[in-house]
């Protein structure tokens, strides 16, 4: 018995062990995954804060008729077509008289962006009588110059500017001539070429409008094919092949959507390409066996004494389904459609095969305008042989993660609020 009574205590003991060590090997794990997030996250906002704000240098800008070219403001295309440049130059010669040669002119000039003649433009187009008047503004810096402002002193010593153009910045800073802001360009403006002009407000568009349209055709084709699939459809092979074939195609690489788009709705249907249109009817096809599955599960979910109460008073098996069960199943099927719209969100692989890695400048306005996404937008700047392109990259990446962090939030705040206990 004594003998007995040991051997159960040793295999107790080893038991217990196994049992510790599990949860170790549990616990360790969960430790190194959120290790490897946080160094995740502090990679991207590190390398992505500095795109959220840029710097500019207060200059005395006279808006001088001759040097702008522009007999009468009320002319639009000689508004159009001014020299805005110029009157930015005499300014920055004003700024620093001594320098006269002709490459260090070039290099100064180089330290404002390309694009700020069009703010003097903007504001001529507001408000003509500015003609000839002198006003103190904030100009925006070149990326190469905002780099170096922006940077520490390792930084600055790899910044991609002169000797001169670092002299002149130290000296701006010294005397309090360049200031620091909100870069309103990223949520205002379009891509550019340039990073300083940057935006990606013509992404969000685009991926709104893609989105809308995957919405708009995923949701209700996939809870019609549940409630067909679930409620109605006889069990026979045909149903079996099908229902086979959906979870097969939950698992089906999302490019082979891509080629799918790019084979039947630009080849055969003759769509037009990089428009938010094609894009959402192409995530539709990759985001419809989630929806699918998910409302499956909650139509299942529904327990059976709801649809027997309701047709032992007499409904009809279509009334059923629509105004018991539906209803009830509602919220699960919100919560798969959420899930599968933020999977859509973020995928790349599809939307490059039918042409949305196109550069778009132009502000989308519907699902039929040019339009690129934030997936893919973050892909070309990530290509960009800039430096400033990587800070807008990692920037994008922040914004992206912003949205599928705050989708899925509203799906376990939906599953939570809304789920009914049997």
């Amino acid at each position: 018995m004594s003998k007995t009574t040991e051997q159960v205590r040793k295999t107790l003991g080893r038991r217990y062990r196994a049992e510790k060590r599990f949860k170790a090997f549990g616990i360790g794990s969960i430790l190194i995954g959120l290790m490897a997030l946080v160094i995740l996250f502090t990679d991207i906002i590190g390398k992505g804060h500095s795109a959220f704000i840029e710097h500019t240098i207060t200059l005395d800008v006279t808006f001088d008729a001759q040097t702008l070219e522009i007999d009468d403001p009320l002319d639009r295309e000689q508004v159009l077509y001014g020299n805005y440049n110029g009157v930015l130059r005499d300014a920055l010669r004003e700024k620093f008289p001594s320098v006269s040669d002709r490459k260090e002119l070039k290099e100064l000039y180089s330290i404002i962006s390309n694009g700020a003649g069009y703010e003097l433009r903007s504001m001529i187009e507001e408000d003509p009588a500015l003609l000839g008047e002198t006003r103190t503004l904030e100009v925006q810096l070149d990326d190469a110059a905002d780099l170096f402002v922006k940077g520490n002193s390792k930084q600055r010593e790899a910044a991609r500017v002169s000797e001169q153009q670092r002299g002149w910045l130290e000296e701006l800073e010294a005397e309090g001539s360049i200031a620091m802001r909100f870069n309103q360009s990223l949520f205002t403006r379009g891509d550019s070429r340039e990073p300083e002009q940057a935006g990606m407000l013509g992404a969000i568009l685009g991926s709104f409008f893609t989105m809308l349209v995957t919405l708009g055709l995923s949701f209700p084709i996939g809870v019609a094919a549940a409630i067909y699939l679930e409620e109605f459809a006889p069990k026979n092979r045909l149903t079996d092949f099908i229902e086979v074939n959906i979870n097969n195609l939950a698992a089906v690489p999302s490019i082979i959507f891509g080629l799918l788009g790019l084979a039947v709705f630009i080849g055969i249907f003759g769509m037009p390409r990089s428009v938010p249109l094609l894009g959402g009817v192409v995530l539709t096809l990759m985001t419809l066996p989630t929806i699918i599955i998910s409302s499956r599960a909650a139509i299942k979910a529904v327990p059976p004494s709801i649809r027997q109460a309701a047709m032992g008073l007499g409904a009809s098996k279509m009334q059923v389904v629509l105004h018991h069960v539906l209803p009830l199943a509602l919220p699960g099927m919100l919560t798969g459609a959420i899930i599968g719209m933020a999977q859509a969100l973020g995928e790349t692989a599809p939307l490059l095969m039918i042409g949305m890695v196109a550069f778009i400048v132009e502000l989308p306005t519907g699902p039929l305008d040019a339009a690129t996404v934030l997936p893919v937008q973050i892909f070309l700047w990530a290509g960009s042989p800039e430096q400033a392109f990587v800070a807008l990259t990692s920037a994008a990446i922040m914004v992206l993660l912003a949205f599928l962090i705050t989708m899925n939030t509203l799906a376990v705040v939906l599953r939570k609020r809304l789920e009914r206990r049997w």
